[in-house]
């Protein structure tokens, strides 16, 4: 068995370059920043590589003023022209880990095998937008032919993990499944009534807000639950009375969704609040969270509901249902089918009892079984054995400061 010794008091802490496709507004991004800012400072150092843009603004989610921020302004297509830039920066950096995350930045992995990185890890976070259900042939063969090049493979739900093992052919011992985590801190239910949402047009006397979050984008759905909650005030005279819709985030499809709101006459019931910050807050100011995506990994806008106490409706795809447990801890439903979703928003309205109860019930789950500690705890353990199986001194000790990164060319 290969032993390593601990890190010296005063030697400088392994750096993990995190490569994504964008580092703005998203669930997988959000969930970067929560694993560099729970890490232990003391013991880790970070970077953050973003193959197109960073969001200066989503950047500030991140508590430590040491993490490095480097954007490529890559072009549309394969990252192999950028490959010598990336060879280039990790060999300046030297990182001890880099991690990439989903398909569209696996490709680091080469550049940072050239480069003499010890570990490269790959997080599978959920589907590609041009495969939402993972059955492209294409796709699998990009994931296989890379495969030479990646330590240790990541999957956030059980779901991932068996598409890479059976459908991409990734030997089971080289995976970990790792659940995405929830900061019940920031994510819980108000003490009090349901607060207002600063900004926002809704919340009188008996208003029921039905509440989404994420990207306006094709995989996310966006069109079919503007529809559902057209058809849902149709089908209930008391729902047109009541029920307002807030779709919180932006994206491509915005246009497309204020058409359909104007086409079913809903635009003054509904509320595009656009990108947010204070998600907490407006979580707390719902009644019910739905998420009508087509495909899922581990979603953190379901696990901050849960741990906000809402009742939660969403499609039954990808990981949603090792999430939510249907009838027990929210409402599943069967994907891009309007008519279903109309009902079980209709169901949640007319039956508040049953609502609260699956909320209770979704909240006990979320602090029991996917609480942030433990997922950054499952990350960090996986790192050290990853370093320590590539003769890489386990961290410990204080932090000494990153190299600066070259001026991207």
């Amino acid at each position: 068995m290969l032993r390593t010794e601990p890190m010296p008091s005063n030697a400088t802490p392994p750096l993990i370059v995190h490569v994504v496709h964008r580092f703005g507004v998203g669930g997988l991004e959000n969930g970067v920043v929560n694993l560099i800012n729970r890490m232990p400072r003391q013991r880790w150092q970070h970077a953050v590589v973003a193959l197109t843009e960073i969001s200066s603004v989503f950047a500030r989610r991140v508590e430590r003023s040491d993490v490095r921020y480097i954007e490529l302004a890559k072009p549309p297509g394969h990252l192999v022209s950028e490959y010598p830039r990336l060879y280039r920066l990790f060999r300046q950096l030297k990182p001890a880990i880099v991690h990439t995350r989903n398909l569209a930045a696996l490709e680091a992995s080469v550049p940072a095998w050239a480069a003499g990185v010890p570990v490269r890890v790959h997080g599978e976070h959920g589907w590609n937008v041009n495969d939402p259900a993972g059955h492209r042939r294409r796709y699998r063969y990009v994931r296989r032919l890379y495969r030479p090049f990646v330590t240790r493979y990541i999957a956030l739900s059980r779901h991932l993990e068996e598409y890479l093992e059976r459908q991409v052919g990734i030997p089971s011992r080289t995976i970990s499944q790792i659940y995405n985590g929830v900061d019940t801190e920031r994510f819980c239910p108000s003490a009090h009534e349901r607060p207002p949402i600063p900004g926002c047009p809704f919340g009188g006397p008996g208003q029921w807000l039905l509440g989404w979050i994420g990207r306006l984008e094709a995989v996310k759905d966006p069109l079919n639950l503007a529809r559902a909650f057209a058809r849902a005030r149709e089908l209930s005279p008391d729902a047109a009375n009541r029920l307002r819709l807030i779709l919180v985030g932006d994206g491509p499809l915005r246009e497309q969704v204020e058409a359909v709101l104007a086409q079913g006459r809903i635009r003054d019931r509904v509320w595009l609040a656009g990108e947010r910050a204070d998600v907490p807050e407006i979580m707390r100011g719902l009644d019910c969270f739905v998420l009508p995506s087509l495909a899922e990994g581990i979603s953190n806008t379901i696990l901050e509901a849960m741990a906000t106490r809402l009742p939660v409706i969403a499609t039954r795809v990808g990981g949603n249902p090792e999430l939510i447990e249907s009838g027990m801890t929210g409402c599943l439903v069967q994907p891009a089918n309007r008519e279903a979703l109309a009902d079980a928003i209709l169901y949640y309205f007319g039956e508040r009892t049953t609502a609260r109860r699956h909320a209770k019930a979704a909240q006990r789950v979320a602090q029991a079984r996917f609480s942030l500690t433990r997922m950054v705890a499952d990350y960090v353990s996986l790192y050290e054995r990853e370093l320590a199986a590539a003769g890489v001194a386990v961290p410990s000790g204080s932090v000494e400061p990153l190299p600066a990164p070259p001026a991207p060319s």
